[in-house]
């Protein structure tokens, strides 16, 4: 049953990853950077303090008793997830919601992964991040060896999908009209890897929380907050990472804010914000809209991470259904209108290697509960 409610949780998180940007299509007259920080409050500030305000027990308890080095670390991981962040609207604009997402949040997949299995291999690092499986461990098992079959798996996905970015730019030509008048692939696809990497430092600075949410856990069961299940002979609280994610979206919040002012004083497009040439109620509604769907993506993936553990499903599971909803948009908005069939085929092939690994790495933390150790 904690299984079905996680892939049910994660499913919920990433519909709302893979749709989050919608919104801000329907902004008008507004520049990039004013929707993007307007959106970006209810994201890292207002959503995530609603959530600690109806969630967490004592909140400002449990960051005051929480070492300074797990909370500077917490929030150093955000620092970078949010350039991965900001660059990941950058991605979108110039691949589309269908590439954009294959490819960067295929690379966040992998990252988020293996990426600390790798590091704990290397000697001077391990001794800094938290205890788990290592990359020799998943050599040395077959629920490991399973685990990285669906990655290569997954990579292969990736170069199909990138194959069939390169095929969609040689097929559009010059007749570049819609919503593929921005499409830029050189660009875009460097954008994306670096936006993939770093996004991945979510996931990383989940795991160098858990000491929060562990305190989270104990005051709500201290004091019977509903939602408390009993788990492997110990007790999962529901919303036990939503202070986590508190200290995380902080760091992400300084960046984006840092940048989108920039941007702003350079641009000199602050009067955004007040022109009543444009539509400012639909377009202040739109921005919520998106920053408050945004949020949730990470709302849900907490709950489905009390159920089925972080690690490598959790997160690959998070990220292949963000790109199955951002797919299904891009289709929706004709974003592979004028290709040829061998590259539209091409793309589908691609997306449906990404939800096969997933399917396998889902199988083997099924049946190898140790993998949990992954994340």
């Amino acid at each position: 049953m904690n299984a079905l409610l996680g892939i049910i949780f994660h499913a919920l998180g990433g519909g709302a990853s893979g749709s989050w940007y919608m919104p801000y299509n329907w902004v008008q007259k507004w520049r990039w950077e004013v929707f993007w920080i307007t959106g970006g409050l209810f994201s890292w500030l207002i959503m995530p303090l609603i959530a600690v305000l109806l969630t967490i027990p004592d909140w400002q308890g449990i960051l005051h008793a929480t070492p300074g080095n797990i909370i500077r670390n917490t929030y150093i991981m955000g620092l970078l997830w949010g350039i991965g962040g900001l660059t990941y609207g950058l991605a979108i604009r110039y691949l589309g919601m269908s590439l954009g997402n294959s490819v960067l949040l295929g690379i966040t997949s992998v990252v988020g992964s293996l990426g600390l299995p790798i590091l704990r291999n290397i000697p001077g690092i391990a001794e800094i991040i938290p205890d788990g499986l290592s990359f020799t461990d998943l050599l040395s098992t077959t629920g490991g060896r399973i685990v990285i079959l669906g990655i290569l798996i997954l990579l292969v996905g990736i170069v199909l999908s990138g194959t069939a970015g390169i095929r969609k730019d040689h097929d559009l030509g010059k007749n570049k009209e819609g919503v593929n008048s921005e499409f830029k692939l050189s660009k875009g696809l460097l954008i994306a890897i670096v936006s993939g990497v770093l996004s991945a430092f979510f996931s990383f600075g989940i795991d160098a929380g858990k000491e929060m949410s562990a305190i989270a856990r104990s005051l709500a069961v201290e004091q019977h907050y509903p939602f408390i299940t009993e788990s492997g002979g110990g007790f999962k609280y529901l919303f036990e990472n939503n202070i986590i994610f508190f200290v995380i979206l902080w760091g992400g919040l300084t960046t984006n804010l840092i940048w989108s002012t920039a941007l702003i004083f350079k641009n000199k497009t602050g009067g955004d914000f007040i022109d009543k040439k444009t539509p400012l109620l639909s377009n202040y509604l739109f921005c919520a809209l998106a920053g408050t769907t945004w949020f949730l993506q990470f709302f849900f993936y907490g709950m489905g991470e009390t159920k089925i553990g972080n690690g490598a499903s959790s997160w690959t599971l998070h990220m292949a259904t963000i790109i199955l909803t951002a797919n299904l948009w891009g289709f929706y908005r004709k974003e592979w209108k004028g290709v040829t069939k061998k590259t539209y085929n091409m793309i589908l092939i691609g997306i449906g290697a990404i939800l096969l690994s997933v399917i396998i790495i889902g199988v083997a933390k099924w049946l190898y509960p140790e993998l949990n150790a992954l994340g």
